[in-house]
């Protein structure tokens, strides 16, 4: 049965995904405070590199460079970077690159443990994971046996399979790097006993969703934050030109033609009875001033205005796939918070709120 946690109410920003968003409608946290619903939800106004301007976009970093003939994915470096953590460097044939992935290690590995993979959001840095910089990931598993996988790296990528190159963004093949090569590797490397379950914020909780639904079995449990499942509505295109032209990336890099077969392959919503049986829980907020926003909290105005209407599409999203998820008669536990703005802050309070979910789709 289908579980409202809270009565649904109308760190800094999420980056300049959230600024994009802010700018193609920021009338967007109006209505969402009205109970209103969007006025339109044509997408016949959403073309390639038109969400955000070229004097908005944020530094999508240096491309790493690309290896090929790299065999099968191999693990060749690895480094202890806490008391119950790891680093991995994976050579991944699909990213034709190395690439780095963060391990918390359960508080007891005497017997096999299941594996929860974390997504990050656009943002996604090379060196660490959100989830262990802000997260507070560390701190809330240090008593789970559970061995947690962070990967690093794919900026504005969507945790998707790219068609081409992108010129800004490079090669993306983040589905077949986290579904096929990864999980065979962590298996092998760790006293894993074969249970997954993934999770993710913003770009990572759809990421987690398309992932799980593109995978039925793969993972037992799915868990998104502030995210959009819909890559074909007004509102779910609109936050992935966002994510992908926030680093002046090119969506038609990424899935072809705008609205073609592969955007609708993509889509969780469309495709919402593949995540049957999965445990399911979704978390969004209003968009409104929280706990986390006082006079003293640096770029207060930006958190509100920026954070507050990225939020707003997000709760907009999780409420269009709780709608889905309900007609098509799937259970999930959906927690819509009565404030809060789009930030790492309210990703880790509510984190605990989703542990039940997860825990049980692990099987701890």
């Amino acid at each position: 049965m289908k579980t409202s946690l809270t009565s649904p109410t109308s760190v800094r920003r999420a980056g300049v995904v959230a600024t994009a968003l802010c700018a193609l409608g920021i009338q967007v946290f109006s209505t969402a405070l009205a109970g209103a619903t969007p006025a339109s939800d044509s997408v016949d106004g959403l073309k390639y590199g038109s969400s955000v301007p070229g004097s908005m976009q944020g530094n999508p970093g240096i491309r790493p460079e690309l290896r090929t003939g790299m065999g099968s994915a191999t693990i060749v470096g690895e480094s202890v970077t806490g008391p119950q953590a790891v680093r991995l460097t994976i050579a991944s044939p699909a990213l034709q690159r190395e690439v780095g992935v963060e391990i918390l290690l359960p508080a007891d590995n005497s017997a096999p443990r299941p594996t929860l993979y974390l997504l990050d959001g656009a943002a996604a840095a090379e060196d660490s994971s959100g989830w262990t910089t802000m997260g507070g990931a560390p701190e809330f598993f240090a008593d789970k046996n559970v061995y947690v996988v962070m990967t690093n790296g794919g900026k504005a990528g969507m945790y998707t399979d790219w068609q081409d190159v992108d010129p800004k963004l490079g090669l993306h093949r983040w589905e077949t790097f986290i579904t096929k090569e990864l999980p065979p590797l962590i298996d092998a490397r760790f006293a894993t006993n074969g249970v997954k379950a993934i999770a993710g914020t913003s770009m990572g909780a759809q990421g987690a969703m398309m992932l799980a639904g593109r995978h039925p079995g793969m993972y037992k449990g799915v868990a998104g934050f502030s995210g959009c499942y819909s890559t074909t509505d007004f509102w779910g295109r609109a936050s992935i030109l966002s994510t992908v032209t926030s680093r002046g990336g090119n969506p038609g890099n990424m899935w072809g033609e705008l609205g073609g077969p592969e955007w609708e392959a993509h889509d969780s919503l469309r495709n919402a009875e593949q995540l049957r049986g999965t445990e399911i829980y979704l978390s969004a907020a209003p968009g409104t001033r929280g706990v986390n926003e006082t006079l003293q909290t640096p770029d207060l105005a930006d958190r509100l205005v920026v954070g507050g209407s990225i939020e707003a599409v997000a709760n907009m999203c999780t409420h269009a796939f709780d709608e889905r998820l309900r007609s098509l008669d799937i259970p999930a536990t959906v927690d819509y918070e009565p404030n809060g703005t789009h930030s790492w802050g309210y990703w880790r309070q509510r984190f605990p709120k989703a542990w039940p979910t997860l825990s049980k789709a692990l099987g701890i």
